[in-house]
């Protein structure tokens, strides 16, 4: 406990409630310990004997002497109380280290030679003048990696479909295909000039929704949308309760078509790595990825080394949001640092962050709902696609936490959803706040809007009407035990000042109107089991 927790009064005693800000103490190596909270721990430093521990004053102590009660320990209590950030005062003082920050003497700068082009055929590549540069310690290409293809989720079971550097074909603009390590940034930048590349470029796919014409460019290996789902199905699909009697009985049929855009992260701090090859074998490698131990597996699975030749230095992360969760700068830098011996950095321009850096994928969705009058969804057809960029990443999971949240916070009991994996030639993309969840969120909770407009009904009255209670299942046949959709509705609509009627204002995550819902609905909801 002495290692882990610095004393942020250099060592004295405090009154209880007292508080310094002050830098960490150091230990006698000059080691900056972390300051971290600690709460119900006494003091138990060193040198005080185990009767009467330093900062743990008992009753008695002191002779006696008055005064000295105040010096109880004191039972610090987290719940309802406002806790300062442990990195608080170092992020605005200036003080946080991120990897960018570390100075390693020796090191070299890393550059990219990037794909031109969003799709071609590589005819040509010759690094003979660039290795030859004065400066330059190492060129890699494809050649130089020992397991070329490895994905971020082959340990579960997820196929690797996308090569570290381009060996044969580049499918997004940006793609890396070969990298330089040299003495500074601007060698390294005319290291890559030097190198010669030629492609035939081909015709692109940039459209989902032209991927399934029979005249589309077939632009992976796999087809144009992702095959291994379980049951080698080749769609992430749901079918609950009968959706042909549910379109059959609607009143009216409500469509929507929705399309959220791909968004960029834009952290504050860009892709940033950097390696050291230490004398025993091992790599000490210095990165902002935000999944430590996938970088890690990653790293050991393309070198084809074990694990405890790696340490992985996390630190802090400038901003992510999930798109540092796919790097793979930890594998190339890797790569240099060992065919040169030396320690690289390789830190990303703005620009390629903004053009090479995964995004949050763009989606198409189609939500066509089955209705009655008075307001009751009986069911809902739709159909995604899901824009993964040129390869796969963490795609197929995204899809699938997706599809188990397509009906929002409302309870459908007749379903039919399919949702594809889409190989486009756009920058591949990744998980951001929510993967998968936000944009079929946004979808449902616009529709559920359109659907009390067509209706001409009060939109809050709709969602309570069909909101998720107590005993209800969601699209993958989880039974929802506390569902707090009623009362955050209510809440709503009592912030925005919307006046709900006596019936609705009433309502409770227990109620379901039995008496007034279609025959269906009630048969779903009462005994799931039998659909």
């Amino acid at each position: 406990m002495r290692l882990l927790h610095g004393r942020d009064d250099a060592g004295g005693t405090r009154l209880c409630g007292e508080r310094r800000l002050g830098r960490p103490a150091r230990d006698r190596r000059g080691a900056r310990r972390p300051r971290l909270p600690v709460y119900r721990l006494r003091e138990d430093h060193r040198g005080r004997g185990r009767g009467s521990p330093r900062g743990l004053v008992r009753p008695g102590d002191h002779g006696g002497q008055p005064g000295h009660d105040q010096h109880r320990r004191c039972e610090v209590k987290a719940v309802g109380a406002r806790l300062p950030r442990y990195d608080g005062v170092e992020h605005v003082t200036g003080r946080t280290t991120f990897v960018d920050d570390v100075r390693i003497p020796g090191t070299l700068w890393v550059k990219a030679l990037r794909s031109p082009v969003h799709r071609a055929d590589i005819t040509a590549l010759d690094t003979g003048a660039a290795e030859s540069m004065k400066g330059v310690h190492a060129v890699i290409t494809w050649k130089d990696v020992p397991l070329l293809e490895y994905g971020h989720l082959s340990a579960l079971g997820i196929p690797a479909d996308e090569p570290l550097l381009a060996k044969d074909d580049l499918r997004y603009k940006g793609q890396p295909i070969a990298l330089v390590a040299a003495e500074d940034e601007e060698t390294a930048l005319e290291a890559v000039d030097a190198i010669k590349l030629d492609v035939s470029e081909k015709p692109a796919l940039l459209d989902v929704r032209q991927a399934f014409d029979a005249d589309a460019p077939v632009i992976h290996q796999w087809g144009n949308w992702y095959p291994h789902f379980e049951a080698e199905m080749d769609r992430r699909q749901i079918r609950k309760g009968d959706i042909d009697k549910a379109f059959d009985q609607a009143d009216t049929i409500v469509q929507g078509v929705y399309r959220p855009a791909a968004i960029e992260h834009v952290p504050l701090e860009t892709q940033v790595c950097q390696v050291v090859p230490e004398a025993s074998g091992r790599l000490t490698i210095y990165s902002c990825t935000q999944a430590l131990y996938f970088s890690m597996g990653v790293v050991a699975a393309h070198l084809q080394i074990p694990l405890n030749r790696l340490k992985l230095v996390g630190g802090t992360v400038g901003g992510g949001f999930g798109g540092k969760v796919d790097t793979a700068t930890e594998t190339m830098c890797s790569l240099l640092a060992l065919k040169s011996g030396r320690p690289v950095k390789w830190r990303w321009t703005r620009e390629e962050e903004f053009l090479c850096s995964s995004t949050r994928a763009p989606w198409h969705m189609e939500i066509a709902d089955a209705v009655t009058s008075d307001g009751w969804i009986v069911g809902r057809k739709m159909l995604t696609l899901h824009d993964s960029g040129a390869y796969a990443r963490f795609s197929p999971y995204g899809l699938t936490k997706h599809s188990f949240h397509h009906t929002g916070a409302y309870t459908i009991p007749n379903l039919s959803f399919d949702g594809y994996v889409v190989f486009t030639n756009r920058v591949p993309t990744t998980a951001m706040r929510g993967f998968g969840v936000t944009s079929v969120s946004f979808a449902a909770e616009t529709h559920m809007s359109r659907v009390a407009e067509v209706l001409g009904l009060d939109p809050y009255e709709v969602r309570l009407k069909n909101a998720n209670r107590i005993g209800d299942t969601s699209p993958n046949g989880v039974v929802y035990t506390d569902p707090s959709t009623v009362p955050t509705i209510q809440a709503i609509a009592d912030a925005m000042g919307h006046e709900l009627s006596a019936e609705y204002r009433t309502m409770n995550r227990h109620q379901r109107e039995g008496e007034l819902l279609p025959e269906h609905l009630v048969t779903q909801v009462g005994n799931p089991e039998e659909h």
